[in-house]
């Protein structure tokens, strides 16, 4: 895995130089650089997923009706539901991929950041008073605004992904995410987390923009 490290490592420089030939040389603007270019690329997959979701939401009058048909037999109304997934062609976790795929980027951004050797200038790794090299834990200072960003955002990303908060397992996700990235950003590298608070905040105005597209589609098929 080293070289994956050592990829991001470089990907990372580049982008510092590109952010001071731009006028700009911090590491705080290369990392939501690095984030808006793995936004670009898996938009693809994004898009996908998110038109699977959309389809699940479109089944829920369906999957009322057969919870109230088997109201008294859950297992036989949950056999019925997935067969109406199956039927469908829908993955009824597949808002959660585009999160997954991002969890190795997560991983070896963190490793990157644990060894990266930014020189001696505080200048380039301070973005916005943060020091994207220290873990600022949960002390009630200024620096706790980023697991509070990062719940935030995770909570309207997931919102906007999986709407459908009627179902267990969905409802379960919208809470129990924001809460874990929460924790995640206290306990790493300031500049892991301004990572991910920017892959969320991203997302969000990435997933509006699917949202009107597949509801413009779904308007010109009706």
């Amino acid at each position: 895995m080293s070289f994956i490290v050592e990829g991001m490592t470089n990907l990372l420089n580049i982008l510092y130089n590109f952010s001071a030939s731009m006028g700009f040389p911090n590491y705080g603007v290369a990392i939501i650089l690095l984030t808006i270019l793995i936004k670009t690329i898996i938009y693809p997959l994004t898009y996908k997923q998110m038109k699977s979701m959309r389809k699940t939401i479109d089944l829920q009058p369906k999957i009322k009706a057969i919870q109230a048909k088997h109201k008294n037999n859950k297992e036989k109304a949950n056999a019925a539901v997935m067969e109406l997934y199956k039927e469908h062609k829908v993955n009824p976790m597949g808002g959660c991929l585009p999160i997954l795929v991002q969890l190795p980027i997560f991983w070896a951004l963190y490793s990157t950041l644990l060894k990266f050797q930014y020189g001696t200038d505080p200048a380039v790794y301070t973005f916005l008073s943060f020091d994207l090299t220290k873990t600022y834990g949960f002390a009630l200072t200024y620096h706790l605004i980023l697991p509070i960003f990062a719940a935030a955002t995770t909570y309207l990303q997931t919102k906007l992904t999986n709407p459908n908060t009627s179902d267990p397992t969905q409802k379960t996700m919208l809470y129990l995410m924001p809460a874990f990235f929460a924790y995640i950003s206290a306990t790493v590298p300031a500049g892991l987390a301004l990572y991910w608070v920017t892959m969320n905040v991203v997302s969000i105005f990435q997933q509006l923009y699917i949202n009107r597209r597949l509801a413009s589609q779904a308007k010109s098929v009706a």
